[in-house]
């Protein structure tokens, strides 16, 4: 369908908010509609699929993502102004001025635009991905080989699982699940004539059959077959459900792998099912409902637990209204309307696309590969470190009540010292209570066994159960039912925000009177995420902090909304308005021509009150650097507004999550990290903290990774004007020999990570030779035949993931993302040294002009070589 076509068709039904006059004035010229900017994230999503410097099936999971992110967006955004577009008020977005009913024509129109470029990408991988022997094969392309299989397999594995439904006056229109796929059947009406006839005489046939007694059983048994093959009158419909008990991807004789999907199998063997008719053709279909839940509606809090609640709201997610078809092929112009009426669609909500409907199956691919072909096709595997500042043979509550406050970056460092943290406490006699807040968890969780062991062994454990983590619901009651049963304090939070604060706090008695010992993270409690989502986790003992923490607890455990913090930021009370504060005193340095500077990482940024106050402080001449993965409702340097504001985003192998505001110039920035985006949701609707980096180190630390990611000239992307973003290797660099120099940050932070962790290592193992060489020497015994050397020893101890990244050989082109081979044999992304200083110093300077930078020193790699050729040197 034409774009043009698909606009005038959401002119339709204008519902009542289209008839009322829109607002008066334009909107500001710097914003722009939250809808559309994500659906350019999901763009640049897509695009990564396209990214030749990504291993092909990355690139297909990338293409996955954008589907799956797509589902979710019509799902909870489009099904949440579907709702807002059936009310009589006037309602009217603040960035944009558009009603509800103008977002969803442009949402609409948006999406008919992206869909080619979807199927573009697709095949392009496909086809790539063929030639490597991962085949996937659509059936006009079946050799009779296969066909001859596939007949045999269907029969076995697939239509003892089929449900065929038809549809007629006595079979209604069945309920089409969420996601689910279909394949409906066209059934030829003009069949309805000769079916008659074939019944009539079937009736004749019936009635000679019962006078004649001596009719051989054979007969009466192949009369009985046919009469049951006579189908229904006036039907011209049938539906198979895709089986859930059959394999999705389907196996295929030949070299390689080839594969084929199950609804294309289904599609084959239609005509068996439907014997009974003449099928004229299949399609297959897939419906996207509107999943926006109002966990409010309804409820009676003195009358019905809060969980049994939640579980009745989650029932009524999936008969919410249709606010997409999608079909594999073009929809006839009988079967179109007809769909389109028992799903009271309308046809610019019909999306035809020959990718298949459901990309969840790309995930489990590389399962049917070889190791050796897997390599070639993925990304390196990456095991996030052990953090370089804390000894894994020693007690991680020593460590941190010991030393000062601990910073881990995940997913490059582990999330593991903080579960291990938790195992402690749930052991130590000292522990009085540990009290967390639950915004989503793993199906399999460590660190919720570790919680349900403390409470078991007789601590207090309370935990903040967010039963209203959108699609994490059912996670969470489960989880919060296993809680109840091992004596946990469950609370649910409050009825008007969702707690998405991510705090931890376990209370000891010391000899020195309690003792707090607080976690504060920009992410959840989730093992899994925490290997793909960039996080920071501060672990501190602060009694400021702790005494904070244990206000937070006493106020959610009372549903109190308070501002009585003396460090923390805690949302819905103080967050936006403390941002603001800062971002005043930004504005009135640069008034003052005194150093400023603003910087934020974010997820999003929608707020309007924030946005409009970072116009004003770019008006006033503060020099502001945003690194938005997501929607910027913000658009940067237009003129006479936002000139001095800049808007980068990062979409690369890892989902950019930390969230880090930043108030001054580098020399003296206030560092703050949160769990809240800079959202109203976030700001106004939700219970969020941010709090102060306080250490001096840490801050440094923070500083560094700011820079690293600004260097980034692989994935960073920054938004212009005119609301487009920059392409994939804008900001690369050309070396004097012409090659083209890419940055990737990320890769840059797992080197690292593996590189600070191989150096740990190594100097735990000079420390226990040295032990050992002390204790030799005052004994004056030399060590036995059999003891190992101390190489031996080091070789022994350092991980294989450490050494891989020195053991790589000759560096590669970061820009072709040529591998080259580890001590392992698993291939690695090399990176030359000199080419991370480069971009860090070009690419920084041109991102963050008014953050002064470090001083130069070599490159990690070159001092992590440097140490270990001085370690070497001193043992011999």
């Amino acid at each position: 369908m034409h774009i043009k076509e698909a606009l005038c068709m959401a002119n339709d039904n204008p519902t009542s908010s289209d008839q009322v006059i829109p607002a008066a004035g334009n909107p500001a010229p710097y914003l722009q509609n939250r809808e559309l900017s994500w659906l350019d994230f999901n763009e640049r999503v897509l695009e990564q699929g396209a990214d030749e410097s990504v291993p092909l099936l990355q690139r297909l999971n990338f293409i996955s993502i954008f589907w799956s992110n797509l589902q979710e967006f019509f799902m909870v955004r489009v099904g949440s102004l579907t709702d807002l577009s059936l009310v009589k008020k006037h309602i009217v977005d603040s960035k944009s001025n558009m009603t509800p009913s103008e977002q969803l024509r442009a949402i609409y129109l948006r999406c008919h635009e992206l869909y080619p470029a979807y199927e573009r990408t697709f095949e392009q991988v496909r086809l790539l991905l063929n030639k490597v022997g991962v085949t996937h094969v659509r059936p006009d392309e079946l050799t009779d080989e296969q066909r001859s299989y596939l007949a045999e397999y269907a029969e076995a594995n697939v239509t003892p699982f089929l449900s065929p439904q038809i549809i007629n006056a006595r079979h209604p229109f069945p309920h089409l699940e969420n996601g689910a796929l279909y394949i409906v059947v066209r059934l030829d009406e003009e069949a309805d004539n000769a079916q008659d006839q074939a019944k009539s005489e079937h009736k004749k046939k019936g009635k000679k059959g019962k006078k004649s007694k001596g009719k051989p059983a054979k007969e009466s048994t192949k009369n009985a077959s046919l009469s049951q093959n006579v189908g229904a009158e006036g039907t011209m419909l049938g539906l198979i459900p895709l089986p859930r008990q059959c394999a999705r991807v389907v196996k295929l004789p030949g070299d390689g792998f080839s594969f084929i999907l199950l609804e294309h199998v289904v599609e084959m063997v239609a005509e068996q099912v439907f014997s009974m008719y003449t099928v004229k053709h299949t399609n297959v279909i897939c419906v996207t409902r509107n999943a926006d839940i109002d966990a409010t509606e309804s409820t009676d809090e003195n009358d019905e637990d809060y969980r049994e609640h939640m579980k009745r709201i989650l029932k009524k997610r999936a008969r919410l209204a249709p606010v997409r078809l999608e079909s594999e092929r073009e929809l006839s112009d009988t079967l179109e309307p007809l769909l389109l009426d028992r799903l009271n669609l309308k046809k610019h909500q019909v999306f035809t696309t020959s990718v298949p409907l459901d990309l969840s199956f790309t995930w489990g691919l590389a399962s049917h590969l070889s190791e050796k072909q897997c390599a070639a096709l993925v990304y390196p595997p990456f095991t996030p470190q052990w953090p370089a500042c804390l000894d894994r043979k020693r007690p991680i509550m020593d460590q941190v009540t010991a030393g000062g406050d601990v910073l881990l970056s995940y997913p490059y460092e582990s999330m593991d010292p903080f579960v291990q943290l938790l195992r402690e406490a749930s052991r130590d006699p000292r522990v009085i209570s540990i009290k967390i807040t639950l915004y989503r968890l793993a199906s399999q969780s460590h660190l919720a066994e570790a919680l349900i062991d403390a409470a078991e062994n007789g601590k207090e454990v309370t935990a903040l159960f967010e039963l209203r983590a959108r699609f994490d619901e059912s996670n969470n009651i489960e989880w919060s039912q296993r809680f109840e049963q091992a004596g946990c304090n469950v609370i649910y939070g409050f009825r008007d925000y969702k707690v998405h604060s991510k705090i931890c706090c376990i209370t000891r008695q010391t000899d020195d009177g309690i003792q707090h010992i607080t976690q504060l993270g920009t992410g959840n409690y989730n093992e899994k995420t925490a290997k793909l989502y960039t996080d920071l986790s501060l672990i501190t003992t602060s009694p400021t902090i702790g005494r904070d923490a244990t206000e937070f607890f006493r106020n959610m455990a009372l549903e109190n909304v308070s501002d009585n913090y003396d460090v923390l930021w805690v949302a819905p009370l103080q967050v936006k308005p403390l941002i603001l504060k800062n971002i005043d005193h930004q504005i009135e340095l640069a008034r003052r021509g005194e150093p400023c500077g603003l910087f934020f990482k974010t997820n999003s940024v929608t707020d309007k009150e924030i946005i409009d106050k970072i116009a004003e402080a770019s008006q006033a001449g503060v020099k502001t650097v945003m690194l938005v993965r997501g929607i910027s409702c913000l658009v940067p340097g237009v003129e006479g507004y936002t000139e001095n504001v800049r808007v980068v985003s990062i979409v690369g192998r890892m989902l950019e999550h930390s969230r880090i505001y930043g108030f001054g110039p580098r020399t003296n920035m206030k560092i703050y990290l949160a769990s809240a985006d800079l959202m109203t949701r976030n700001m106004d609707k939700r219970v969020e903290i941010a709090w102060p980096v306080l250490d001096e180190k840490l801050r440094d630390r923070i500083l560094s990774y700011i820079d690293v990611s600004l260097s980034d000239t692989a994935k960073l992307r920054e938004l212009l004007p005119n609301r487009r973003y920059t392409p994939l290797g804008f900001f690369a660099q050309v070396s004097p020999e012409g090659k083209t120099i890419r940055f990737d940050s990320q890769v840059h932070f797992m080197d690292e990570a593996r590189l600070e962790a191989r150096m740990s290592t190594e100097v735990e193992v000079e420390r226990e030779v040295e032990k050992r060489e002390a204790v030799e020497g005052a004994t004056n015994v030399a060590p036995s035949a059999g003891t190992a050397t101390p190489a031996t020893s080091e070789a022994a101890t350092v991980p294989p993931e450490a050494m891989s990244a020195t053991n790589s050989a000759a560096p590669a082109d970061a820009a072709s993302g040529s591998p080259s081979a580890d001590a392992t044999g698993t291939s690695e992304p090399a990176l030359e040294p000199d080419t991370i200083e480069r971009a860090e110093e070009v690419t920084t300077t041109a991102i963050l002009p008014h953050i002064e930078q470090p001083p130069h020193k070599p490159s990690l790699l070159v001092r992590a070589l440097a140490t270990a050729i001085r370690f070497s040197n001193r043992r011999k």
